[in-house]
């Protein structure tokens, strides 16, 4: 096949493309520049060192090597999607919806008009039967849950080759293979920006609106720098002390209209952390359509377990699940991944959580 592999520069991608190179098809990498720091803001984007890298593995594969500029894309499909999220008081996620849009959505676009066949990444992801997705096979870095949204078209032509390797399996072959990347640090940040702290990046695009921090009962504890800046049962940085012993504040609530941001202290039954029931938006499937009721497996955030949920269907792109167990920070406008034991069914954004338990 012609496979055109997505080069981000990283030890996971580089390995992908060398087995890939090894099974004897035709390769050309890639790296996607989605992203130069023009703004300055504060922290490490490493773009100009990552094509460095990416180029020097392609150059040792003895392959082509191609810098797609996909900047103002990038910008209209992500980074608009992100800021109107948290400017709309929800917390969207950017490494999926680069997924989606960007490297399989416009990166694919790219390719296809050269006549490529497939697009591989080096997520921690399988391919399974009648093209569908599996979760990877070292569960410390299965990375499913940011192909939740993905569409039937992209999952056919879409290609994992690290999957069915553990990372401490991965370094070993690319250090076999010699790879420039083989010991190079794994990435942190938002996806294609780099080490860059969700609060100083959005901090540069959205202007603080400070107001008051309030308990359950409406007592003001602090003041807060801006809604957008704190999320859902967050425990570290909120800016309020506790006074008991092993007990932190979380974040239960964010009061749009008041600019009111409320915390309680995190217990097995504090008010408005824990949730059974929620709607769900912009369904998505990444096979068959999700359109029948059924009993499934929902993970509401990244490195979170999936928790075993009643799904049923509403119509319009929308359902409703009812998990068997209370979930902690069901936050909309979070992804939902949803799961049919480790078979990706797809994908959904929690739109409304009901407390009552």
């Amino acid at each position: 096949m012609k496979i055109l592999a997505a080069m981000s520069g990283g030890v996971d991608s580089s390995v992908a493309t060398a087995l890939l190179v090894q099974e004897g098809h035709e390769v050309v990498g890639a790296y996607m520049k989605n992203w130069i720091n023009e703004e300055n803001i504060i922290g490490h984007c490493p773009w100009e060192e990552d094509i460095v890298d990416a180029k020097a593995v392609a150059v040792q594969l003895g392959i082509e090597f191609h810098v797609v500029n996909l900047m103002r894309e990038y910008r209209e499909r992500v980074v608009k999607y992100l800021l109107e999220g948290y400017q709309d008081g929800i917390t969207p996620n950017p490494d999926v919806m680069c997924n989606r849009e960007m490297k399989f959505g416009v990166l694919w676009d790219w390719a296809k008009e050269r006549g490529f066949d497939a697009i591989a990444t080096g997520h921690y992801a399988r391919k399974g039967n009648g093209s569908s997705i599996l979760r990877g096979a070292d569960s410390n870095k299965d990375q499913s849950y940011f192909l939740a949204m993905m569409k039937p078209e992209q999952v056919e032509i879409a290609r994992f080759p690290i999957g069915h390797l553990l990372k401490p399996e991965l370094r070993e072959q690319a250090r076999k293979l010699g790879l420039k990347t083989a010991d190079k640090k794994d990435s942190q940040g938002i996806c294609f920006i780099g080490e860059v702290k969700m609060e100083d990046f959005l901090r540069t695009f959205v202007e603080d609106k400070p107001g008051p921090i309030v308990n359950l009962e409406g007592k003001v504890l602090g003041q807060h720098k801006g809604l957008h800046l704190y999320t859902l049962g967050q425990r570290k940085g909120i800016g309020v002390a506790s006074n008991l012993y092993k007990q932190a504040y979380v974040v239960v609530a964010k009061r749009h209209e008041a600019n009111e941001l409320v915390i309680a202290i995190e217990r097995p039954d504090t008010p408005l952390l824990w949730a059974r029931r929620c709607t769900l938006t912009g369904l998505s499937a990444t096979g068959l359509p999700l359109d029948t009721a059924r009993t499934l497996q929902a993970q509401p955030r990244y490195r979170c377990p999936a928790g075993d949920a009643v799904f049923t269907p509403l119509g319009g792109g929308r359902a409703e699940l009812v998990y068997s167990e209370p979930q902690r920070a069901l936050t909309p406008g979070q992804i939902c991944a949803l799961y049919e034991g480790e078979r990706l069914l797809g994908g959904a954004v929690f739109e409304g959580i009901d407390y009552e338990r």
